[in-house]
């Protein structure tokens, strides 16, 4: 699903009016439909009061159409318009005099006095600005929002929350309880710099015109099932363990071997046909213990990894969690990269590392994919004032490298040097030791069953979080561990073959 710049949304509003023969207020209206739809699915009881804060500009209108429709229903409303300047659009203003004619409760806030006590509601719906946004809020909208983020009621947001930017970084604004968007996604509200504004998201269909959607340019996308579920590969019938993949994956030092166990076992479940660890001495007893389904090559060290030696052709590597940062592990790790052309993914120690030594980057075969979390990110490529130089830094990095680059976090970012995707899956559930060793894991499995990286890569991602949700229908999320991904990668798969 294409994530798209306000002004490209602009224009595919003025094509689905023009192609599809409709008045503007005709696509006001499915859009407030939409909207009026979820907001009911939510919060169903019709006794309920509702405040609805509208702008003078076509996001109001939107808000006063939902106005209409929620009184029409039978639900309390009430509607105050936030005159932040004296023009109207002519959408907004058609729609104020429909609410003036069905008798909705209204009033025009132009100062302070005027905003009315939020306690005698029970939900506030925010429409007063929206994707066309320029420059900060100010003045009695400004006032408004400060007011509606002190009211500790349920806030949904029409399309944005009302001050968010789309395109830089947001201060003030509107601190949604959720924000029901039309139809395309906007990148702002999946930055985790905004999470105190955006809340849930939702996407609601409005419908827009597919053809001109389709021509929009853009190199930024929100992943959606069904593209994930059409890049997995068949299970073919003759299959055996020779032919869906070998993976490597090495790593581990004294007390921290269980994170090979984790990314091992992983890859397992994955789909790698076979799977062999490399680790210090003092991780085989575990390995061969814990996972026997498992090959394992000791490092002569006991306690680290000081010297990569293996006989065997893996398709792809993992390498680098739990490793440590022993002076002889990075030497290791360095004529590890210099001989090595096998397909590789690079977690945790293994990014510290190379931060350490940048110019090794340049070892690195093509499309190798990086995992880091922020923090090992900025140590790559130095800090960021914002999510979006964060993105473009990472872009440009990707760029010089030729690599795949995951930044792990909620809604993470799957970059190469063309692209942007942001992934759809997960909760905060994931945020639990070891679940970064389980990705690593499962993008290596997808690397060695012949995945192209980009692709194994989303899918990692994807199935990583889908692990999360599909788990928490009978674990809560404070209790989810690691092992619980891995006891979920199946489940995962299946829900994902039920969309293919």
């Amino acid at each position: 699903m294409k994530i798209l710049t306000s002004e490209q949304i602009r224009r595919i509003d003025a094509e689905t009016i023009k192609r599809e023969g409709i008045p503007s207020l005709e696509l006001m209206k499915r859009a407030a439909t939409a909207f009026y739809n979820r907001f009911t699915e939510r919060f169903p009881d019709k006794g309920i009061s509702v405040l609805i804060f509208a702008g003078v500009g076509n996001n109001g209108g939107d808000g006063l159409v939902i106005a209409r429709l929620l009184h029409k229903s039978g639900y309390g409303v009430k509607v105050c318009v936030v005159e932040y300047n004296d023009h109207y659009t002519e959408d907004c203003a058609h729609n104020l005099r429909r609410v003036k004619a069905e008798n909705i409760a209204y009033t025009k806030i132009k100062a302070e006095k005027d905003i009315p006590d939020m306690n005698g509601y029970d939900v506030v719906i925010d429409g007063i600005f929206g994707t066309g946004l320029s420059r900060e809020v100010s003045g009695i909208a400004a006032q408004v929002i400060g007011r509606i983020n002190e009211c500790n009621k349920p806030v949904i947001s029409i399309d944005v929350p009302s001050g968010l930017f789309l395109d830089r970084k947001t201060s003030f604004a509107v601190k949604a309880t959720e924000t029901i968007t039309f139809q395309i996604p906007k990148l702002t509200l999946y930055l985790p710099e905004n999470k105190d504004y955006t809340g849930d998201v939702r996407i609601v269909d409005i419908g827009l015109n597919s053809r001109a959607i389709a021509e929009a340019q853009s190199d930024m996308y929100l992943t959606e099932t069904g593209e994930i579920a059409a890049l997995l590969k068949p299970l073919e019938k003759f299959a055996h363990k020779g032919t869906e993949g070998h993976a490597l994956i090495i790593g581990g030092s004294l007390g921290k071997t269980g994170s090979v166990c984790l990314a091992s076992r992983a890859a397992l479940r994955t789909g790698c046909g076979l799977v062999t660890a490399y680790l210090p001495k003092c991780g085989m007893p575990v390995i061969q213990s814990s996972l026997p389904e498992a090959m394992a090559i000791e490092d002569e060290h006991p306690e680290h990894i000081s010297d990569i030696r293996y006989s065997l052709h893996p398709d792809a590597v993992g390498i680098g969690i739990g490793m440590g940062q022993h002076p002889e592990t990075q030497e290791a790790l360095h004529r590890f990269l210099r001989d090595n052309r096998t397909p590789l993914v690079i977690d945790a120690d293994g990014l510290n590392i190379l931060a350490q030594h940048r110019e090794w980057v340049s070892l690195l075969p093509a499309k190798t994919i990086l995992t880091p979390h922020p923090k090992e990110l900025s140590r790559l490529i130095g800090e960021w004032r914002d999510d979006y130089e964060k993105i473009q830094k990472t872009r440009l990095f990707a760029r010089e490298h030729d690599l795949v680059v995951v930044v792990k976090g909620a809604y993470s970012l799957i970059i190469d040097p063309e692209h942007v995707y942001l992934n759809s899956t997960g909760t905060p559930a994931l945020a639990t030791a070891g679940s970064g060793d389980v990705l690593t894991g499962m993008i290596t499995s997808l690397l060695a069953q012949g995945y192209d990286p980009l692709h194994a890569a989303r899918v990692g991602v994807y199935l990583h979080g889908l692990t999360a949700e599909i788990g928490g229908r009978h674990i809560h999320p404070r209790a989810f561990i690691a092992s619980d991904i891995i006891e979920n990668i199946g489940n995962a798969y299946r829900d994902l073959e039920k969309n293919n």
